[in-house]
């Protein structure tokens, strides 16, 4: 496997609405895709473009929504985790598990229309890691 580029850093937040303003307002973020449901992940994401990555934004879907969990520890919200590219996420997932990381779950398709994973964080220094395969044509 090669680590590729670090695609985005996930934040959840309790509002898409809210955090859209403070990266525009304070920060001065221009670049702000619509936000947009994905049920089967069961998040409302909005991507802010930054020069050389994104800020993947993330809003609980329902209570059952895996960032509606991270939310009851942070009410405020904050960093959810960090993606990287891989150029097969198959490959990728067979050497994280033979290498004795906890893979979550089988590959499935994530916010970019590609196949991700998450690497649980007590195999990776704390931090949760998803790895997305890299989209066909580049970013």
């Amino acid at each position: 496997m090669t680590l590729g580029p670090l695609n985005h850093v996930g934040v959840a937040t309790p509002s898409i609405e809210a955090a859209v303003a403070h990266y525009r307002d304070v920060l001065g973020a221009t670049l702000i895709g619509e936000p947009f449901d994905l049920p089967a992940q069961g998040v409302r994401v909005c991507f802010v473009d930054t020069p050389n990555s994104q800020i993947e934004l993330l809003e609980p879907l329902g209570e059952n929504s895996p960032i509606a969990k991270f939310l009851e520890k942070s009410p405020a919200g904050g960093q959810h985790h960090v993606c990287f590219e891989v150029p097969d996420i198959h490959a990728a997932k067979a050497e994280m598990e033979a290498k004795g990381v906890k893979v979550l779950g089988e590959p499935r398709i994530g916010a970019h229309g590609t196949p991700v994973i998450f690497l649980h964080p007590k195999d990776m220094g704390g931090v949760l890691t998803e790895l997305m395969e890299t989209p066909k044509g580049g970013h």
